[in-house]
């Protein structure tokens, strides 16, 4: 066989699978596509994991959405972060245009429009669904790291957190705990104290400050009830699409810690709440993070290694990230390692340190017979990239060079008022719109404070009273001065001593 056909049965061969599966693209070889050889990921190994790479302008967004679009048509709902508000017109049909037309010829895959059921979300107050946790709901340890605090001050969380639930006071917002963080330093010290033992005012201070800070990139926002529910990320609609959740985040991009913590509560909650699922024939929900240095580039060492901790154990749940980011290098190797797919699109070399990262990217990729793959990653044409995933076996599949497909739906985003459209007759929006502030933390130790006041001033209106009843008047001190002392043993003593002397004489 020549060179073509070696590629096209070593592409079939490798990207072939029993069960069901997406196809992302066609394969490309020697710059032409090659109609005869698809791009299949099974829905087996979607759980594994992945990276979608590339340099701006080079059709990583384009990706997600046609990702998102395969994965909602097998009935696989999307977890979607949108920093830059790209992704919203998913929920319209595309238009079929003669580059599209073109696109599909070349790699025989047939081009069909198509809208897809989404629901808008949001961290703050943008319309839409919102996403808010408890602080009671993060626990000390994941509170304590995302604070980034050290092992003195995360064990002073942690007594407060115990403190809190020993009282029955719950801990629901910022507001909360920064209440309790005053009363132990402050009116409670001394029960504190007595119970739990001595607390430093400086360690306090530290913990109250990193609290602001947090609470200064939106925390108050986030933090609070109604708690959203992990099931409603699960949902499918009435024609057996996923639901596309869109995460809109075009007003936190300079907000990292409020991202990272977000990101982190996503994932821990999940994972904690999702029974297991052993090796499924398809994932229950995948996560794409957009912008993904964002997390990693503000985060501690204590972060990261409990972001790589849920992200190797996550899977388990039928879950699956998706990191996309500009350049692999970004995503530290920890994560990396747990990867199954990766979607490389192309980087761009102006400088010398941008030849050593292509260098270092080619290295994470399987060598191939058919690329030069530091020389590729830099000729990639918009809308092209390289691929390679684990097989239904977890084998990695060959390196391929792929075009990908054009998306069903539009590729622009929506208006404001198809957006009020959607979110007018989304369920959820109704079901999160209203703020709930019950009785926590803040309330209780409010009302404790209070009364504790109120009986210090009855208690000392009556210190006077008493004092004015028991105060005996200048008369009765002077007699009883007198009668003391003309009781008293020795001036009887003096007495007798006088009258003797006078009977003698």
């Amino acid at each position: 066989m020549n060179k073509k056909d070696n590629f096209i049965e070593d592409i079939n061969n490798g990207y072939s699978s029993k069960g069901d599966s997406i196809t992302l693209g066609g394969a490309i070889l020697d710059g032409n596509a090659i109609a005869e050889a698809h791009v299949k990921i099974p829905l087996k190994t979607l759980n594994r994991h992945g990276l979608i790479a590339g340099a701006t302008g080079t059709g990583k967004t384009k990706t997600i959405q046609v990702f998102s679009e395969q994965l909602s048509n097998a009935g696989i709902p999307v977890l979607m972060m949108d920093i830059k508000g790209d992704f919203s017109g998913i929920a319209k049909e595309g238009i079929e245009e003669d580059f599209i037309t073109e696109r599909h010829t070349k790699i025989n895959i047939p081009y069909n429009v198509s809208s897809f059921p989404v629901e808008l979300m949001s961290l703050s107050k943008q319309n839409g669904v919102r996403l808010r946790a408890t602080v009671s709901e993060f626990g000390p340890v994941l509170f304590s790291r995302i604070l980034d605090l050290n092992d003195t001050q995360a064990g002073v969380v942690a007594v407060i957190f115990k403190y809190c639930d020993d009282n029955k006071m719950p801990l629901l917002d910022l507001k909360d705990i920064k209440k309790v963080i005053n009363y132990i330093t402050e009116e409670g010290k001394e029960e504190i104290e007595e119970n739990y033992g001595k607390i430093s005012t400086s360690t306090t201070g530290t913990i109250l400050r990193k609290i602001i800070e947090l609470e200064q990139q939106g925390g108050d926002l986030f933090f609070g009830e109604l708690s959203f529910e992990i099931d409603d990320l699960m949902r499918i609609d009435e024609n057996g699409k996923g639901y596309i959740n869109i995460i809109r985040l075009t007003d936190i991009q300079d907000k990292p810690k409020l991202f990272s913590t977000f990101m982190l509560s996503l994932l821990a909650e999940i994972y904690q709440q999702m029974p297991e699922k052993g090796d499924a024939e398809q994932p229950e929900l995948i996560i794409f993070i957009d912008e993904a240095h964002l997390i990693f580039s503000e985060a501690s060492k204590a972060l990261l290694d409990q972001i790589e901790t849920i992200v190797k154990l996550i899977r388990s749940k039928g879950i699956g990230v998706y990191f996309i980011t500009q350049n692999p290098m970004d995503v530290p190797s920890g994560v990396l390692a747990q990867l199954g797919l990766k979607i490389q699109h192309a980087l761009r070399a102006f400088t010398a340190n941008d030849r050593q990262a292509i260098k270092k990217t080619a290295d994470n990729y399987p060598t191939s017979e058919y690329y030069k793959t530091d020389e590729l990653l830099t000729s990639l044409g918009i809308g092209e990239a390289l691929v390679t995933a684990l097989n239904e076996k977890g084998v990695p599949t060959p390196l391929v060079a792929t075009m990908m497909r054009a998306p069903q739906s539009r590729m622009d985003i929506l208006t404001s008022d198809e957006i009020d459209n959607i979110n007018n007759k989304s369920k959820l929006v109704k079901k999160y719109a209203e703020e709930i502030d019950r009785e926590s933390a803040y309330e209780i130790l409010n009302k404790k404070i209070d009364e504790a006041a109120q009986a210090a001033a009855e208690q000392e209106e009556q210190a006077p009273t008493r004092a004015s009843k028991a105060e005996p008047s200048t008369a009765s001190v002077v007699g009883k001065s007198v009668l003391k002392v003309v009781t008293s043993a020795t001036f009887i003593r003096g007495v007798f001593g006088v009258l003797t002397k006078i009977f003698k004489k």
